[in-house]
């Protein structure tokens, strides 16, 4: 079997474009992956282009291992954001025909499944007033939906410092979710790499009343010794990741001992197999793995058979309940949370176990889609 070309395809929204890539085979068969993009959309398709003429067209989908390494290291170049994101679209999908060939899916190819339920979170649930009544109104609809667990980053556009009135102000938004929820549903506090070290141990010492499941990436990412110096000065799980897109990246942050989750983007780390590798260094520092997912239907099936096989998986990250919930329309058989038990059931078809429709994809054209955390605002998802 040979790959014979791929196809393209942007799914958008005002403050998000999916690019689907679909790998045609020269027996017939077909397989899909999926990324999102933040304002580099253009440039990913243009990277898969090229990739495509200089690596992917005649490839063996079923050495994905071969194809990994020459995309990644066949231009020289160093592999950033767009080439591994790139390289995560073609492997997805070559796993998916892998696993349709075989008749298995995905996780059976990996070592098997370790469970047969994966724990939901919920985000882009807070797309309302910013105020306490609106959040505790909004965060009741979550665990309404069933959903055991979600994150919120309620800092407004918070960034280095965060003034008194400030604070008390996100305090109180917590404050108002913790009281929604109940003291049983896990509350993961994101801060989206706002904040200096000391504002950052100051917020989690007030924030700690109110039992946050993780603190996400405290400070900016960049710096690992600034995040080892909130670990070491906050008694809360430390969580960050998803803008490393390397796994030989994560070295340091193990060595580190700086965080307690990693949270590797698969749609940006090379693909399933890469974050499963990742997983595996996790497993040996004892650290847990709840992949960042903000894409649509077929990432989120893609993560799931990552989790499926990964004795060190905590949660996965959903967005698509609560934000654009109509995109799930161009995927057939996409995942969904089971309002009975917060969890997504692990699927057994071959493959992903998804279908991209592209007639439906249609209806939701590329977009000049923007989301710009510092904007006033930027928790409606609607930019201006």
């Amino acid at each position: 079997m040979r790959i014979t070309g791929i196809t393209t395809h942007v799914v958008g929204t005002p403050w998000r474009n999916l690019t689907y890539v679909l790998v045609h085979t020269d027996e017939g068969l077909t397989g899909v992956g999926e990324t999102r993009m933040l304002g580099h959309t253009d440039a990913l398709v243009g990277y898969l282009r090229e990739a495509e003429a200089n690596h992917i067209a005649g490839s063996d989908p079923f050495a994905v291992e071969d194809l990994v390494r020459r995309m990644k290291y066949g231009d020289f170049g160093r592999a950033g954001e767009i080439v591994m994101s790139g390289i995560a679209v073609v492997e997805m999908a070559c796993w998916d025909i892998k696993g349709k060939a075989l008749g298995v899916p995905v996780w059976q190819l990996l070592g098997g499944k370790v469970t047969e339920r994966v724990k939901a979170y919920a985000n882009g649930w807070y797309t309302t007033e910013r105020t306490p009544e609106a959040y505790h109104a909004a965060a009741r609809e979550v665990v309404a939906r069933g959903y055991r667990a979600l994150k919120i980053d309620p800092f407004g556009t918070g960034h280095y410092e965060l003034d008194a009135e400030r604070s008390r102000e996100s305090v109180a938004l917590i404050e108002a979710v913790r009281d929604a929820i109940g003291p049983d549903t896990e509350l993961m506090v994101e801060m989206h790499g706002r904040f200096s070290p000391s504002t950052a141990v100051r917020l989690a010492r007030e924030l700690a009343p109110f039992r946050p499941a993780w603190l996400e990436e405290p400070v900016p990412p960049e710096n690992l010794k600034a995040l080892r110096k909130v670990a070491e000065k906050v008694d809360l799980p430390i969580a960050t990741g998803e803008r490393i897109h390397d796994r030989i990246e994560f070295r340091e942050l193990f060595e580190s001992q700086a965080a307690d989750v990693v949270q590797p983007d698969v749609g940006h780390i090379g693909g399933i197999l890469e974050a499963r590798k990742l997983a595996a260094t996790a497993e040996t520092h004892y650290v847990l793995v709840a992949p960042h997912n903000v894409g649509g239907s077929v990432l989120t099936a893609a993560s799931l058979q990552l989790a499926a096989c990964t004795p060190n998986f905590k949660v996965l990250e959903h967005f698509n309940d609560f934000a654009d919930a109509e995109i799930k329309k161009v995927v057939r058989g996409a995942p969904e949370v089971d309002p009975e038990t917060g969890c997504f059931t692990v699927s057994h078809e071959p493959g992903l176990g998804v279908e991209f429709d592209a007639d439906a994809a249609a209806a939701f054209p590329q977009q000049r889609a923007r989301f710009d955390l510092w904007a006033e605002g930027w928790e409606k998802r609607q930019p201006k």
